[in-house]
This record gives structure tokens, C-alpha cells and sequence, in this order.
């Protein structure tokens, strides 16, 4: 895709999350808009995964450990063909599969996923388990800069580093607030880059909203030989939307009738400057 056409896309799926958000009247609002512009670029430029091959040993994984967004992955993943986005209309209803975390239930998902802390322990076996199989595919994980005080994500990083893991790559949405407050606030992980280095990583850092910088920097992995990778992606909880942007109480609010038209307005307005 060219750079015009992602950016249009990224528009076209914050669209979607809200209007399954506000039909559902529930759903992590800000998180998901946070981290659209990572998924766009995995799905539809870097990642071999598809509806065609997902039954394939060689097809690339992808765990989204930061599963409480799992608005923004269901909306690609439909966009990608892997069901119909019309089953998105019954997101959150009562014996729906498509739930407020990701489910092996619903076509395109690796791994259940939501206690946050998870998805890296899944992935760094997954990855192993390829490295023991000799085969060539890559294992991305999905994480928010909120979940990286669980202890199980170091035991994990200190493996992935140990087995020299090279074909995993974990993206930090690092969008600094989480449920309750600013991660800084709640429990500082700060310097991440000086964290993930110390634990026999290759870090690299990117504008987690910008792309095409993620397209640049996800084409270039392992970013060192011999490591697994990180990529800490600074972006903007309730990115697109002006009255959602850093703003504490949309990790999972749900706009109302006027709240969401203003949202929509400002995106289809976005899209006649890209």
C-alpha cells in the first residue's frame, strides 16, 4: 500500500471501532485507537498471515498480550477476510464469540488472551518452538506499556534473550496511561529502552501513530542478529479523536450518540488532508 492509502486506513478502522464500541456500549475506547496505526502496518505490510494460509506451519503469529483491545484486532481481522465484518455486529451480546478479550473462538486469533503479563510467556514459545522446528516464520506480540510491571514478562524476556530468539519481535504501545492512572503514576517502568537492553534485547523506538515509520522499522527485523526484538512505539491513547486523546476516562469509556458523531466528523475530516 502506499503511505496514502494506510493512512486512509487507519482512518477507516478507528471508524469501525467506535461504531461496534457504541453498538456494544462497551469496549477499551482509548487503547484501541492507540495502537490501530500497529496493527494496519503488521497486517497489511510486514506480517505473512492470512485467512489463506493460517492453517500453514510457516504462516507468522501474531499475540495480542494487550488483549483488553481487542476492538482494534477484530475490525483488522475482518478487514483482512478472515469473517465478515458483520459479525462484528453482535460484539459483546450475549453468546457472541466475539468478546471483550481475543478468543480461539473467532477466525484470525493465535491465543486467548487478556490477563495481561501472557501474551510475551505464549510468544517466546512459540518462537522457540519455530527455532526447534527450523522454520522461518516470525512471532510479534502486541503489549501496553501498563502490563510491563507483571514479573512473568521479565521471566519471559530473560528466555527469549537466553535462546537468542531472533525471529520474535514485541511492540510496546507505550500510550502512558492505563485504567486507573498515568503508567508513570501507578508503577514507573521507566528507562523501558534501558530495561529491555539490560535483559539482551535490541531495542528500537518508534512514533507508534506514524505509518510510515512502522513500516520502515517492522521491515527491518531482527534489528540485531543473535536478539529478539522490541520496539517501544510511542503513541496517543484515543489517537484521531481530539476529545478522547490523553485522556484518562477513555481507556474504556463509550461515547455517547453526540460524542460519537463528533468523532466521526473529525475523522472523515482527517482523510481530506492525508
Amino acid at each position: 500500500m502506499t503511505t496514502k492509502e494506510l493512512k486512509q486506513k487507519s482512518v477507516e478502522y478507528r471508524k469501525k471501532i467506535l461504531k461496534y464500541i457504541v453498538k456494544a456500549k462497551a469496549g477499551h475506547t482509548g487503547g484501541s485507537l492507540s495502537c490501530t496505526d500497529i496493527l494496519n502496518v503488521l497486517y497489511n505490510e510486514v506480517m505473512n498471515v492470512s485467512p489463506e494460509n493460517f492453517t500453514s506451519p510457516d504462516r507468522d503469529r501474531y499475540i495480542q498480550s494487550k488483549g483488553h483491545t481487542v476492538e482494534a484486532l477484530f475490525v483488522v481481522l475482518a478487514d483482512q477476510g478472515f469473517f465478515p465484518e458483520e459479525d462484528l455486529e453482535t460484539l459483546c451480546q450475549y453468546k457472541s464469540h466475539y468478546i471483550g478479550h481475543p478468543t480461539r473462538k473467532v477466525k484470525g486469533v493465535e491465543q486467548n488472551t487478556g490477563a495481561l503479563g501472557h501474551g510475551l510467556p505464549i510468544a517466546v514459545g512459540t518462537a522457540l518452538a519455530g527455532k526447534l522446528d527450523q522454520k522461518n516464520y516470525k512471532v510479534y506480540t502486541l503489549m501496553g506499556d501498563g502490563e510491563m510491571p507483571e514479573g512473568s514478562n521479565w521471566e519471559a524476556a530473560l528466555t527469549a534473550a537466553h535462546y537468542k530468539l531472533d525471529n520474535l519481535c514485541v511492540i510496546v504501545d507505550k500510550n502512558t496511561l492505563q485504567i486507573t492512572a498515568s503508567t508513570a503514576d501507578v508503577c514507573n517502568t521507566d528507562p523501558l529502552d534501558e530495561k529491555w537492553k539490560s535483559f539482551g534485547w535490541a531495542v528500537k523506538e518508534v512514533n507508534g501513530n506514524d505509518v510510515d515509520a512502522l513500516k520502515e522499522v517492522l521491515q527491518s527485523l531482527p534489528f540485531e542478529e543473535g536478539k529478539p526484538s522490541v520496539l517501544i512505539a510511542h503513541t496517543t491513547k484515543g489517537k484521531g479523536v481530539s476529545y478522547m486523546e490523553n485522556v484518562l476516562k477513555w481507556h474504556h469509556g463509550v461515547p455517547t450518540k453526540d460524542e460519537y458523531e463528533q468523532a466521526i466528523k473529525e475523522l472523515d475530516e482527517s482523510l481530506l488532508t492525508i
